[in-house]
């Protein structure tokens, strides 16, 4: 996963970086890794039925979310008063798929906000791809 976070902050820029897995039956995401991890500690879940527009769009649209400024992250984000702590007022969450097209979990980039643009997207977007061996067996 280390490996994975320097390719995000070469190619997409980051300040918090962290990887949830998709736990389909429980509707849940669990976080395998964390840039911060007294923040947001490895193994920490959240359900995600208070985001039902996030999850329309990632999980079960398999479509990034991009949320360009604190207004778009405090619209879906109940911990935005953590992020915004953090300086981070613009995210970039983009779904990792498995062979069979199936959720296996979310990249969550975050930077300054104004910081990410659609070229930015498209990065997470191509660095998804190469990201499901990270989380292969990771949801059960």
């Amino acid at each position: 996963m280390i490996e994975l976070e320097e390719r995000v902050r070469r190619e997409v820029g980051v300040r918090l970086f962290t990887v949830l897995a998709w736990v389909p039956e429980r509707r849940a995401l669990r976080r395998v890794h964390s840039s911060h991890p007294e923040q947001y500690p490895v193994g920490g879940e959240k359900t995600v039925e208070v985001a039902q527009d996030w999850l329309a769009t990632c999980i079960e649209g398999r479509q990034p979310y991009f949320g360009r400024d604190k207004a778009a992250v405090r619209e879906i984000f109940a911990d935005h008063e953590l992020i915004e702590s953090l300086g981070c007022g613009s995210i970039i969450n983009v779904p990792v798929l498995g062979d069979d097209g199936e959720v296996l979990g979310v990249l969550n980039i975050l930077d300054a906000e104004g910081t990410y643009d659609d070229t930015s997207v498209a990065a997470a977007q191509a660095i998804a791809k190469d990201a499901a061996a990270c989380l292969r067996g990771g949801a059960a």
